[in-house]
């Protein structure tokens, strides 16, 4: 593998020579035919402009989302002076990146509107080790898939839309596994945020006993009991009865958590009470159904975060979904579990034949907080894999949740309010606007969940 020592580097030509041709485009995937220098478009003049696909010629103001622009400075010279000019080259003529290095230090930023962001930054001599992460953001075959994903997404939008003019029902998803600590959580909210943010309607619905889902939403911004807000109208109260408490009565909007916000049914510690009287009541399993079929005309997606249990809640959630996905960290205690999810499967499938529902159509398993250990990707994660499939009979979804720390960041953020410091929890998308450097990796894979979801989705 090649590395770069910046030392190497006296002036600007040498930073452009031995830097970004011999090192930086080879390692990123750029042929000489991908790139050019010494560009002119208009009164604009490129240092280097390269393309993850031909699309020559490159006509001024027109949006060229597979290009980026590369500025050479000399090792003595501040970036910070080059800043505004590069905003000005990504905004004139709408490129999605530009790499702004000196040989010393290497900075990347992304155009957003007539702004961009600082994605990327590290010293020249931090370039050899952290090349797998520029990679992610501006390597031709990274770019590639951004481009195809968003073409994908693009086109599944204009399906829906076009389906949305007939009565459709609701798609309602449940994520659901019997073991604890395999990332449900994370994966429901951030699923809603991402397929809110293609402009689908979502409901969350959080019914988990402790809350996560409320928490991670934004619901709760208390401290103390006498303020809780949600414990006389929560998804309790929309199963316990029939005639009253709706969908619409008692969802609320997450609060600052995605742009746009999502709805949510949220929870309270209270179901654990509630869980009795509901056991009491043959009905209550299937009121779930009956009122988000009232919701039709309100949402294109319901996403179900359950408990780690076959209890009614568990229940609930599965008897009213259409798919199943089933969060996994593909390790021997979560994996052993997945027999007991079959049986429960089994189970409900048995009784929603009786009430005239359909089995419900398992997604797959989602392997979510893998370790990104290149190690333990190469030689443990096949092995778990197949596992899953030739041993519980499982398909395995395609998209991977990486174990990151942004993913518990973005749910742990607070706020400070006077004395008090509140949860200020976000979504993976939106706190990657703010803190691109160490979350749009996680933001990309639930990117591609999204629309993993939305194909499968399609295809039934």
């Amino acid at each position: 593998m090649l590395s770069f020592n910046p030392t190497n580097c006296r002036n600007e030509s040498e930073v452009e020579s031995k830097l970004i041709v011999q090192y930086l485009l080879p390692e990123l995937g750029y042929t000489q035919g991908d790139w050019y220098q010494e560009v002119a478009l208009g009164s604009i003049r490129l240092d280097f402009l390269a393309f993850a696909a031909q699309v020559l010629p490159f006509t001024l103001g027109s949006d060229s989302p597979l290009s980026f622009i590369i500025e050479a400075k000399g090792p003595n010279q501040n970036l910070d002076v080059h800043v505004r000019r590069l905003r000005q080259y990504l905004t004139s003529l709408h490129t999605r990146y530009g790499l702004l290095t000196n040989g010393k230090e290497l900075r990347i930023y992304s155009r957003s509107g007539n702004d961009i962001i600082l994605e990327f930054k590290c010293t020249g001599e931090e370039i050899s080790d952290r090349i797998d992460e520029i990679k992610r953001i501006i390597g031709r075959d990274f770019i590639k898939e951004k481009l195809r994903r968003e073409n994908i997404a693009q086109a599944l939008v204009q399906k829906i839309q076009i389906r949305k003019r007939g009565k459709q029902s609701v798609k309602v998803i449940a994520i659901y596994h019997n073991k604890g600590g395999v990332g449900k959580t994370t994966v429901s909210v951030n699923l809603a945020a991402g397929l809110r943010r293609k402009g689908y309607n979502v409901l969350l619905i959080d019914l988990d006993s402790q809350a996560n889902s409320t928490f991670a939403s934004g619901l709760v911004k208390f401290q103390f009991e006498e303020d809780d807000n949600l414990k006389d109208k929560n998804i309790f109260h929309v199963l316990e009865s029939a005639d009253f408490n709706s969908v619409q009565d008692v969802a609320r909007q997450s609060n600052y958590f995605n742009t746009p916000e999502i709805d949510i049914l949220p929870s309270h510690i209270g179901l654990i009470e509630g869980q009795y009287r509901l056991n009491q009541i043959a009905s209550s399993k299937t009121r779930l159904v009956k009122k988000l079929k009232q919701e039709e005309q309100n949402y294109d997606f319901v996403i179900i975060d359950t408990p780690p249990s076959r209890d009614i809640y568990a229940q609930v959630a599965i008897i009213a979904a259409n798919y199943l996905i089933i969060p996994s960290d593909l390790k021997p205690f979560a994996n052993q579990g997945l027999s007991s999810v079959k049986s429960f499967i089994k189970e409900i499938d048995e009784f929603r034949e009786s009430i005239g529902r359909k089995p419900v159509e398992v997604m797959g398993v989602l392997p979510s907080k893998i370790s990104p250990n290149a190690k333990s990707l190469a030689k443990t994660f096949p092995k778990q894999k197949s596992s899953i499939i030739n041993q519980y009979n499982f398909p395995v979804m395609d998209t991977v949740i990486f174990d990151r720390t942004a993913l518990s960041h973005c749910l742990n953020k607070t706020i400070t309010i006077g004395d008090l410091e509140l949860p200020d929890p976000k979504s993976i998308f939106d706190f990657a606007n703010s803190n691109p450097s160490s979350a749009n990796q996680s933001a990309d894979e639930f990117e591609k969940l999204v629309l993993e979801v939305l194909e499968k989705v399609e295809e039934n």
